[in-house]
């Protein structure tokens, strides 16, 4: 039997995010960049004959339809494809963290599938597919660290330098469409360039969605004092609740309380998957 082992689905942080608007749908307008990272999922694919899809948790137990099992059914309606898959998930991201775990794992079982089932659906076929899985899926199939903008689906690949993360996510997780409901949430910021990013790209910026979030959730506040108390410059990431600092030189051991999750971390140049997909359309 065809399978595929130990196949990546890296997170991501958000350097940034500024909220610039809000269109009069309510979808609010951002800016963001995106930037991948070595702390991954590992998902196992076991090609089936007979169309059946199932999933076995590994690590932590996933909602009956998580977005693995919603993207594998998605992709086989939209070919006619009959064969069916096994697939076993090392779940490592958190959830609810701002780290696009979910969305990750998505676009990894988009890019298996479209393999293991030999489908050869070009990139831009698995991106429109992947949008209806959620906004940050095609980010994860173009596997490149990218300048977001619009309601997210504006993404322009960028360079950025090596570098190292502590990554703290508190127990609590939360919830993206809290926040940007939050009447308090800041949506006035003024438009950013790219150029000026590139001049200092792990110092630029705030996240507009973080003071909303420390409010709504202790943890936050708790995370970023472990990192500031370190002597580095912290952030949460995304909606939160996971926050994030670039290590400098002599970066000490950060201990944290029981329940919350630290890692140091690296950033990718690009996705381990990274031309899996044709890009010829």
């Amino acid at each position: 039997m065809k399978t595929l082992h130990d196949v990546p689905a890296p997170a991501k942080l958000n350097l940034f995010l500024h909220i610039t608007g809000r269109r009069p749908d309510g979808y609010h307008l951002l800016q963001s960049v995106f930037m991948l990272l070595d702390w991954c999922d590992t998902l196992h694919f076991e090609k089936r004959p007979g169309g059946a899809i199932s999933r076995e948790d590994l690590t932590v137990a996933l909602p009956a339809q998580d977005l693995i099992t919603r993207a594998a059914h998605l992709l086989q309606q939209h070919t006619g494809c009959t064969d069916g898959v096994h697939i076993a998930v090392d779940k490592q991201i958190p959830a609810q963290a701002g780290m696009g775990g979910g969305s990750s794992d998505a676009a990894t079982c988009l890019l298996a599938l479209n393999r293991l089932w030999g489908l050869n659906l070009n990139l831009a076929s698995l991106e429109q597919l992947g949008l209806q899985l959620g906004a940050d899926v095609p980010f994860f199939l173009r596997g490149r660290n990218a300048w977001v903008e619009g309601v997210g689906e504006k993404i322009t690949p960028i360079d950025l330098p090596a570098a190292n993360f502590w990554v703290i996510k508190p127990p609590q997780g939360l919830e993206t469409s809290q926040i940007f409901a939050h009447p308090d949430l800041q949506r006035d910021t003024n438009t950013a360039t790219m150029s000026v990013f590139a001049a200092k790209p792990y110092d630029f910026g705030r996240n507009d969605l973080q003071p909303v979030a420390q409010a709504l959730c202790a943890g936050v506040t708790q995370a970023l004092e472990l990192l500031n108390n370190a002597g580095l410059v912290a952030r949460m990431t995304g909606s939160g609740s996971a926050v994030f600092a670039p290590c400098v030189a002599n970066t000490p051991e950060i201990a944290v309380p029981d329940g919350f999750l630290a890692r140091q971390c690296s950033n990718l140049d690009s996705h381990p998957l990274s031309g899996w997909a044709s890009s010829d359309s």
